[in-house]
């Protein structure tokens, strides 16, 4: 039977802080299953930030193939928000990566464990279905209210406006600056001004 690759992931939030204890209990917990290990280390990385060099590391092997499971001492090393939890668990799930928890005794390998996996996939399902009527329910406020939905319609300028908008960018306007003031798209100011070139 070939040998389980374990990516034990460590993270602290500042670089006082040791990532020692997590090591020595993951490592531990992987040794007793006969798993191989690779250490992924943030030191000094906010849990709030998504985006984090060892995170990121991880991720591209988990992508690669080049795991079997994510070990983490607690979910709140890895994701501090619900939301990003669901993300990773998901991307692992899909990758057909198991996630072990020490502190919330979360293993997908054992059965309970996939049906922790079951229960965060359908979380991300509901919250994605939320995410969709809340759009839908303003999209529909806004329309009640009268706003008009999308890119503002390309209006025709008479010569006069046209003149001045050449003129005013002869002097150095931006082609945004005249946008805002004209009422329209950059494209179009730079479509005008493009023209008499």
């Amino acid at each position: 039977m070939k040998t389980k690759r374990a990516g034990l992931y460590l993270r602290v939030s500042t670089g006082m802080q040791d990532t020692s204890m997590q090591e020595e209990e993951l490592k531990e917990m992987a040794e007793r299953r006969g798993w191989e290990t690779k250490v992924y280390r943030d030191h000094g990385e906010s849990g709030a930030k998504e985006r984090r060099p060892a995170l990121d590391s991880l991720l591209a092997d988990v992508r690669r193939g080049r795991l079997d499971v994510v070990m983490v001492f607690s979910l709140d090393r890895l994701a501090r928000s619900l939301k990003h939890l669901l993300e990773l668990a998901e991307e692992f799930r899909a990758s057909g990566v198991d996630l072990y928890s020490a502190k919330q005794s979360i293993d997908t390998a054992s059965p309970s464990g996939r049906l922790t996996y079951q229960v965060l996939g359908a979380v991300a399902e509901f919250e994605r279905e939320m995410l969709r009527e809340r759009v839908r329910a303003g999209l529909q406020q806004a329309r009640r209210r009268g706003h008009r939905l999308g890119r503002p319609a390309l209006r025709r300028f008479d010569r006069d406006e046209i003149a001045e908008i050449r003129h005013l960018r002869r002097r150095g306007a931006s082609v945004r600056g005249l946008a805002m003031k004209f009422g329209t798209t950059q494209y179009l100011v730079a479509k005008l001004v493009g023209a008499e070139a």
